[in-house]
């Protein structure tokens, strides 16, 4: 009997322990499915008792400085029908045809189609369309907004405002790089349905507002930006290049005024069967492509020299140190020549003001080597050689330097003028800034502010950031006052504007193709900034591969001068007395 007793309390405690088990498999699992699966069974579950018509948010504007609309959003509209929400479509299809200019047969099709939810009838539909169609009232017919991106003058700064592929996703330029700004949030309009997508006729629809893209609000100056479009336009007329480029900087901040590379692309006309072209003609190349600088380097050369005079160093030259340069150079038994000859004594004895008014090689690479690569190569990072300089843009390169612990005494004598070493024009305008507004190497930005289009509230704002102090404010006044004399009485004076204070330096680089000098091909260049009493704006000219002539001086200085004349004008800049 006791036997009997215990056994049955054992059956007891087996089932209590199993149910306990099953129940707590069955709380699990329906705890899992709530909590892990809940989010995708109710997506699931509205899925099959709502039909949804997307709204697309439209994507920001771009706007320069001072508000000028350079790219924006015009909305179209997309048109669908449920074919089991529409009760008679031989009536639908007649009111409809004339409409949207399509034919009855056709539209009597598409919204007759059976085992589908949606189709869609006709897409950019205009706004005028879209009213007509909503004053039919027609049951089963829906209009989606769509946004076209626009920009307002085809090629103009094509290169930095990019461009959006075909739905609308930053691919290129501002319009890739801001893209998260610029997309918005999507929205979407919800109506009840049965499971066969027939719209229930007391059912309710919810309307989920898109929320539009923020504004980008450029550092770009749109009238100085149609100076140096015109300019450029000008400079391949003539010079018959296979491009030309230039940037306009202001010193004191980094903030990039102009930027503009030819040829260039119409966003509005994109090639895009044509890849290679397309990217040729789209890409940055003022941020992506690197040269020789040739003798618009000379800047740094000369500003390190004075800086470690200033400091006490014994291997740098005073201002009014005389080099007796007899035309050439024997460094590690290879010739360094100066573009004279020398004839007569030209050149033969020269301040480092004359060098730079000259541009004598053999000068700069006795400074070069006379300071040494420990120095040369501080003041290449101090200048931000060999490191993007951190502008808000993809794709930018670092230049090329040959490594410290590697570089030759010919490497070195070289750097010292402007030859073994490959740079982005960008890079140059940040050394040349650096040089010229107090030593601050600056880093440079194309956006200023980003905005909330709805509120006009400013999201996000940038600033003016200093990377790093290369040399004092004596000797950048030093540096400007040589360079004014070089537009006034040396090289650049093809840059001179009577009544105002340009500075600057030419530049003429022989081109490498496939690793070895190309005969005949150069890259022109000119460097100015104004007024060089208390510098303001900068602007590199670039010439590549002009036809007849090549010294910068002649090909490019030109031009820089008629971009700081127009600037001169708009901005109502007095001469000086």
């Amino acid at each position: 009997m006791q036997q009997e007793y215990f056994t049955s309390k054992k059956r007891l405690l087996s089932l209590l322990v199993a149910a306990i088990f099953l129940f707590s498999i069955i709380f699990f699992r329906l705890a899992h499915i709530q909590i892990v699966w809940g989010k995708d069974l109710q997506q699931k579950a509205t899925s099959q008792w709502q039909r949804s018509v997307p709204l697309k948010a439209n994507r920001g504007d771009i706007v320069d400085t001072n508000g000028v609309l350079l790219a924006t959003t015009n909305t179209t509209y997309t048109v669908y029908a449920r074919p089991q929400s529409i009760p008679n479509k031989e009536q639908c299809a007649t009111k409809l045809c004339n409409v949207l200019q399509m034919e009855y047969g056709q539209l009597l099709e598409k919204i007759s189609k059976r085992g589908v939810s949606e189709v869609t009838l006709k897409r950019q539909v205009s706004a005028q369309v879209a009213g007509e169609i909503r004053s039919c009232n027609l049951q089963g017919i829906f209009l989606a907004s769509n946004g076209v991106r626009t920009y307002m003058y085809g090629d103009f700064l094509s290169q930095v405002l990019g461009f959006v592929s075909s739905d609308g996703v930053g691919q290129m330029g501002l319009e890739a790089y801001y893209d998260k700004y610029l997309r918005g949030i999507d929205g979407k309009l919800l109506a009840e349905s049965d499971l066969v997508g027939s719209q229930l006729e007391n059912g309710e629809t919810y309307y989920v507002p898109a929320v539009d893209g923020m504004t980008l609000q450029l550092t770009i100056d749109f009238t100085i930006q149609s100076i140096v479009e015109n300019v450029l336009a000008l400079a391949m007329h003539q010079q018959n290049p296979i491009g030309a480029r230039c940037i306009v900087m202001d010193v004191t901040t980094g903030e990039i005024l102009a930027m503009s590379s030819k040829p260039s692309v119409d966003l509005n006309n994109l090639p895009r069967d044509d890849v290679q072209q397309l990217m040729l003609h789209s890409k940055n190349m003022l941020l992506t492509d690197i040269y020789e600088p040739g003798s618009t380097f000379k800047i740094l050369t000369a500003a390190a020299c004075l800086e470690e005079y200033k400091k006490g160093n014994a291997n740098a030259f005073s201002p009014t140190h005389v080099f007796n340069s007899a035309g050439t150079r024997i460094v590690d038994g290879s010739k360094i020549s100066c573009w004279t000859k020398h004839a007569n004594g030209k050149h033969s004895n020269q301040t480092l003001a004359d060098a730079l008014n000259n541009s004598c090689n053999p000068i700069f690479t006795d400074i070069a080597l006379s300071l040494g690569k420990d120095v040369m190569y501080d003041y290449l990072q101090k200048f931000g050689y060999g490191t993007p300089t951190g502008i808000d843009f993809a794709g930018e390169q670092s230049g090329l330097l040959v490594s410290q612990s590697t570089v030759t005494r010919g490497d070195l004598a070289r750097i010292g003028f402007g030859q073994s070493i490959a740079v982005t024009p960008l890079q140059l305008c940040v050394a040349t800034a650096t040089a010229v507004n107090g030593g601050y190497q600056m880093q440079p930005y194309l956006v200023k502010a980003i905005v909330d289009p709805t509120t006009g509230q400013t999201a996000k704002t940038f600033s003016p950031t200093v990377v790093d102090r290369a040399i004092s404010q004596e000797t950048s006044k030093q540096i400007c006052q040589m360079l004014q004399n070089v537009v006034a009485n040396g090289g650049g004076k093809n840059a001179f504007i009577q009544g105002y204070q340009v500075a600057g330096k030419t530049g003429t680089a022989q081109k490498f193709v496939d690793g070895k000098l190309a005969v005949g091909k150069y890259v022109s260049s000119f460097v100015g900034v104004f007024p060089a009493s208390s510098p303001k704006y900068l602007c590199l000219v670039i010439v590549d591969e002009p036809q007849g002539q090549s010294y910068g001086s002649i090909v490019a200085a030109p031009y820089a001068r008629l971009v700081f004349e127009q600037i001169i004008n708009y901005k109502k800049i007095q001469p000086l007395d």
